[in-house]
């Protein structure tokens, strides 16, 4: 069978009415390596490349509660920077470039469920779209 192990998918397909940050991108830490106060960053297993995370709100009201809030992961030498948030609201929109889910399944006690694992290439802002093409969007 030649299924990825990482399935390449599209920020719509995710995030079909917005993706929102809810955090600052921070380090991924890697708990195997760390120790009290010595906390190690995680890397990514096949190219040693530095993890990040960062917290994001599902813009889906329908979402079930335990899928609202995801983390985004990112394998980058240098710290992804997050779209400046001119939303005039407390949490920033964005769009996921090259997302990628992986399934797994998450056990608690004696039920199951399956899970998403999220990791993109990088972030930027929604683009914009024009009255005019609402406009033609609406009538169409």
């Amino acid at each position: 069978m030649s299924i990825r192990k990482w399935l390449q998918i599209g920020n719509d397909q995710v995030f079909s009415l917005g993706a929102y940050l809810v955090s600052e991108v921070t380090p991924m830490i890697d708990f195997d390596k760390s120790s009290g106060d010595n906390r190690v960053q995680a890397t990514d297993r096949d190219t040693g490349v530095p993890m990040w995370q960062v917290e994001v709100l599902d813009g889906d009201p329908a979402a079930p509660k335990r899928s609202r809030t995801v983390t985004v992961k990112f394998a980058a030498q240098t710290q992804p920077t997050a779209p400046a948030n001119t939303s005039g609201t407390p949490f920033t929109p964005v769009v996921f470039e090259g997302l990628m889910a992986l399934p797994y399944i998450e056990r608690s006690g004696d039920f199951s469920r399956i899970a998403w694992s999220f990791r993109a290439s990088g972030m930027t802002a929604p683009a914009k779209t024009s009255t005019a093409a609402n406009t033609a969007k609406a009538s169409a």
